[in-house]
């Protein structure tokens, strides 16, 4: 499970919230967690929970991962 956060200038973090840990994953290709990240959201593996805690819809996850590097 992870979760959307918001950044230190108050709107939507450059990363994401690994749940199982508390690891604060950059969106960064060259990261070997982020591709893990989106490969497990891509094959329906894991969920994404929105910065409220409410687990977002494939729709939205859909719209979420296609705005990432």
């Amino acid at each position: 499970m992870y979760k959307q956060y918001i950044g230190a200038n108050g709107s939507l973090a450059n990363g994401i919230l690994r749940l199982s840990d508390n690891a604060c994953i950059p969106f960064d290709p060259a990261n070997t967690d982020y591709a893990n990240f989106k490969k497990e959201i891509l094959a329906d593996e894991a969920q994404i929970q929105d910065v409220d805690g409410n687990v977002m819809t494939q729709s939205e996850t859909d719209a979420f991962i296609g705005t990432l590097p």
